[in-house]
């Protein structure tokens, strides 16, 4: 059960860099690939803190969306969480992408579909996403919806849907449609979309408490940068034994850096 056992929403790879201190590559569910991951790169810097791959207290890891600086947050001596610069988001519909003639950013777009006219807002963090503000977030049906949008054809690299409702000027509650994952209980990416989105229409201020299924994140808006708080904890620790690997032909893909 990837939600409440062994299990995970996705895979996360330790590789060397040549521009930053490490390099992360992430692999969903569905095995493709996704330029980003704002959970996933906290747990990957505690990782590499905790394995003694680094001693500094602030990482610099290389992802598809850039090099993202990663600021371990600690208890003590123990990291409980971690704190990204996420880079600036982006409501270009040609940086999303969302291919739409004649608009230049899909922001509160009434967006004709089968289901009726959806309002979305557009926006990528380095990858795509698609924001929708409902009345009630339990009541929503994500995981059809989501399904959707994430498949409809304006979205040339599918899209990650995000339906945010929201709480007060600092706090909005939200449930995530990962793009090759499904409904997840959290997302990085998919809160700092949301919290961008709703800043940007006035409906939230910086910074942003995003309540999701999984816990809570912080998200902050200074000036064009967005950051990324929250915590990180280790459930499991299991092998994968590198006959299993040669047979699925990975070896080569993990080329472990220790033991």
């Amino acid at each position: 059960d990837r939600h409440f056992g062994i299990g995970a929403d996705g895979l996360l790879l330790v590789q060397p860099s040549e521009t930053a201190d490490y390099r992360m590559v992430f692999y969903n569910s569905d095995g493709t690939t996704a330029e980003m991951c704002g959970n996933g790169i906290r747990c990957l810097a505690k990782y590499l803190y905790d394995r003694g791959f680094t001693s500094s207290e602030r990482v610099k890891i290389e992802t598809e969306a850039g090099i993202k600086e990663v600021e371990l947050l600690f208890d003590e001596t123990k990291v409980i969480g971690a704190r990204v610069d996420m880079g600036s988001p982006s409501f270009k519909t040609y940086d999303v992408p969302i291919l739409l003639k004649g608009v230049d950013e899909a922001v509160e777009y009434p967006l004709k579909t089968e289901k009726g006219t959806l309002i979305i807002t557009a926006l990528s963090m380095g990858n795509p996403h698609c924001v929708l503000f409902v009345e009630d977030i339990d009541r929503t049906p994500v995981r059809s919806l989501g399904n959707y949008i994430e498949h409809l054809s304006i979205f040339p690299e599918r899209t990650n849907v995000e339906f945010v409702q929201i709480v007060s000027p600092k706090e909005i509650k939200m449930r995530v449609w990962e793009r090759g994952v499904g409904e997840t209980l959290a997302c990085g990416t998919g809160a700092c979309a949301a919290a961008a989105a709703s800043i940007r229409l006035g409906k939230t201020q910086s910074p942003v408490i995003v309540k999701l299924p999984g816990g809570e994140l912080v998200v902050e808006w200074h000036d064009s940068i967005i950051f990324l708080a929250g915590g990180a904890e280790e459930t499991f620790v299991g092998f994968l034994n590198p006959d299993f690997l040669a047979k699925l032909e990975l070896l080569s893909e993990f080329e472990p850096m220790g033991e």
